[in-house]
């Protein structure tokens, strides 16, 4: 830790004053005057301080007392000579003064004053005498003291809670051949990710794999809060990479500190770093994970002061002021941000026994319901001091996504007792089918996305998870749905797989339009890039646990091929900006969600549906898996939405 700048009003900065420094310097003949003169000017304030205490104290014998403890009202008798009263064994004050009493106070307050200036003085000499690097040593100490007891206080232990049943957390190992060695080639890409990130990131929040060194964006603030880490830790355990979990752990023990000054996205930190955190202490029972989550979660609860309860996109980990971002509608807060807190709320009330977490999520859901929604749909926009929605701007992609994702998880989660939670997912998916959902003219499924009330025939890379999501949900569908919903999760997976295999490297664009004889295809520059992004792997892997299609495998390896063909470089893995370009240029980012969701979802693909069955585990949007709470484990079951 380095000594605080002084700020003065001028707002320069002014160098540090540290008593390691110009205060106390080593006691040689080299001293120069002017470190003379600010020494004796520093000794001289002192003094007049102490000895203007001294001879200015007021003279207490002149002025009334008026603190009436009782030790003033009764005092015992001993003597009533000097003119006071006897009553009851007790003096009476009022009539008459003990002089020699206060004269005594006064006295002993003199020899306090002087014994303490003397202390002072023979402390500064000893100072004085002592070299730069011992003083500087002993400030150290002082501060580590103070950082050992702010560790101390803030990690209570947390009650103890019965784990849900874990099944499920090793194995996979697929008897095929050719499948085991597709999934090993899966580990040793992340193995290739994880090294470099050791190698040249460590500690940093994300990994430049060209210019090998760290990278962060502001998401994450200003701090170094290794992201890659947290984000990988449940990949690498599943993998069976342990040492590489344990050096992950060590660093997050040692150095993962939230009391820093720094702007982060709430949405962000909550779903790598709280989920991340879960799913580490979940898999590994270890309890610097579940610690370390309550922690950060704590940090972001302020977040949620606002006159809505609908929380702002961002918080300073340290004041707690939060804010929206300034792009946003009409300083909206957004859809996908303050809807995709539910799964880990949940979770953490459930460890800590609080239920101050389930609550801020369950404000949220109700304030939802009771809004009036056009056409039956969820703007991506709502004003966190008014409780309006901002434009009317609908989407299954960014900005909406996620929040659809937790509502049928949250049902799921619950062991399927949120019952109004899978009502809101259903009556939702229906409005996105009736105004989103369309074919094109050469027959491919697409979410399009709602604009004032015009669609767009546009769907970005983020929406192709729908396909997923559509796939988990189809049991306990509506009217006997299930077969349908299946169905139009096939056909996003089909027209996604089009936007991969329409391009030049075979891995998909940002985004792909539906215009004309333009079907599944980038148009503009800017949405040409691939950022190493999971979404369509993930819809595969859901495909293929519900349906075992041999192409959803097919089409999994194809996607791995061409990240580890154009992706990989000898720093680790990087996005590239045009996937219809042959020879395309890097963008120099290995991203957090890489290791977290991309490369997990193709190890799962090519493992046997016993690791991490679906039945047991529910995966938050950054693919970390979170336990089912089946009723007789959960500590929630008294409230109305698990009855």
């Amino acid at each position: 830790m380095t000594t605080p700048a002084l700020l003065p009003l001028s707002g320069r900065r002014l160098p540090p004053l540290s008593l390691g420094a110009s205060a106390f310097p080593h006691h040689r003949a080299t001293l120069r005057l002017s470190e003379k003169f600010i020494l004796l000017l520093i000794l001289s304030a002192f003094i007049t301080l102490c000895f203007g205490a001294f001879f200015f104290l007021p003279d207490s014998s002149k002025h009334k007392r008026f603190d009436l403890g009782l030790e003033d009202v009764l005092i015992p008798h001993v003597d009533t000579s000097k003119g006071g009263k006897s009553l009851g064994g007790f003096l009476i004050h009022g009539q008459g003064h003990d002089e020699h009493r206060h004269r005594e106070e006064e006295e002993r307050l003199r020899n306090k004053i002087r014994a303490d200036h003397e202390k002072a003085l023979e402390e500064a000499k000893e100072k004085l005498k002592k070299s730069r690097d011992e003083i500087q040593a002993e400030i150290q100490t002082e501060k580590n003291k103070v950082v050992q007891e702010l560790k101390k206080k803030d990690s209570k232990p947390l009650p103890p809670v019965p784990l849900p049943n874990l099944i499920g957390i090793n194995s996979g190992e697929p008897a095929d051949l050719d499948i085991r060695e597709k999934r090993n080639k899966i580990k040793e890409m992340m193995k290739h990710a994880w090294d470099n990130y050791r190698q040249y990131g460590w500690g940093h929040n994300e990994l430049k794999p060209i210019a090998r060194k760290g990278h962060s964006t502001n998401i994450f603030g200003n701090s170094q809060m290794g992201a890659t880490i947290v984000d990988a830790l449940d990949t690498l355990y599943i993998m069976g990479l342990h040492d590489e979990f344990r050096e992950g752990q060590e660093w997050i023990d040692k150095n993962l500190d939230f009391s820093v000054n720094s702007e982060v996205s709430v949405f962000e930190v909550n779903i790598r770093f709280i989920g991340g955190l879960l799913a580490a202490y979940y898999l590994s029972g270890q309890e610097v994970f579940k610690i370390k989550a309550v922690q950060l979660a704590g940090k972001l609860l302020p977040a949620f002061n606002t006159p809505t309860g609908i929380p702002w996109a961002m918080v300073n980990l340290k004041s707690g002021v939060g804010r929206n971002w300034g792009w946003a509608s009409a300083g909206s807060s957004i859809l996908a941000e303050f809807g995709t807190l539910h799964m880990e709320f949940v979770h953490l009330s459930y460890l800590t026994g609080d239920p101050v977490y389930y609550n801020k999520v369950m404000h949220i859901r109700k304030l939802l319901q009771k809004m009036d929604r056009p056409n039956g749909l969820y703007p991506n926009y709502l004003n966190p001091r008014t409780g309006r929605w901002g434009q009317h701007h609908t989407s299954v992609g960014g900005l909406g996504d996620s929040f659809y994702e937790y509502l049928l998880k949250a049902w799921l989660m619950s062991d399927k007792m949120d019952t109004e939670a899978r009502k809101m997912y259903d009556d939702a998916i229906e409005a996105i089918e009736k105004h989103l959902i369309r074919k094109s003219n050469g027959g491919l499924t697409f979410i399009g996305e709602w604009k004032n009330g015009h669609l767009e025939r546009k769907m970005g890379h983020l929406t192709c998870f729908a396909g997923g999501m559509f796939a988990l949900g189809a049991d306990g569908s509506r009217d006997d749905k299930a077969g349908h919903y299946l169905q139009l999760g096939a056909e996003i997976a089909h027209t996604c797989h089009e936007s991969y295999d329409r391009t030049t490297l075979k891995l998909g664009p940002e985004a792909f339009k539906f215009d004309g004889g333009v079907e599944a295809v980038a148009v503009r520059q800017n949405e040409k890039y691939y950022i190493l992004r999971p979404e369509v792997i993930e819809t595969y892997w859901y495909m293929w646990r519900f349906t075992h299609d041999p192409k959803y495998r097919q089409w999994g390896w194809e996607a791995a091929q061409a990240i580890d063909k154009y992706c990989r470089v000898s720093g680790g893995f990087s996005g590239v900006k045009d996937v219809y370009s042959s020879s395309p240029t890097y963008d120099d980012v290995q991203q957090s969600f890489f290791l977290a969701e991309t490369l997990k979802y193709l190890y799962l693909l090519f493992s046997n549906d016993d690791l991490l069955p679906l039945d047991n585990w529910v995966f938050n949007t950054e693919a970390h898996p979170l336990p089912v709470l089946h009723l007789a484990n959960t500590t929630l079951s008294g409230n109305p939405a698990y009855r």
